[in-house]
């Protein structure tokens, strides 16, 4: 995953952009793409800060309600294979 741009250059976009400067050639000039300069312009005004938002969210656990039974069998045979489990 990629990681989010400095806050550095997102506060001299926005600043480009609140100065008056299209929101065209702020990207051009910046090297950034043209939603990145609407979004963080919008976020500042919003907000009041350009810093991103947390990235990833939780992940469910999906092997959590079956989590006794696999003890159970790996206590049992503590060679088992996930086939094995699975079977």
């Amino acid at each position: 995953m990629v990681a989010p741009l400095s806050n550095d250059l997102r506060e001299r976009v926005v600043g480009a952009a609140a100065a008056g400067e299209s929101c065209r050639s702020v990207a051009a000039r910046f090297g950034v793409s043209v939603s990145s300069v609407v979004k963080w312009s919008q976020r500042y005004r919003r907000s009041g800060s350009v810093a991103p938002s947390q990235m990833g969210g939780h992940r469910k656990r999906l092997l959590e309600p079956h989590r006794a039974f696999i003890a159970e069998r790996i206590a049992q045979s503590p060679q088992i294979s996930l086939h094995g489990l699975k079977d």
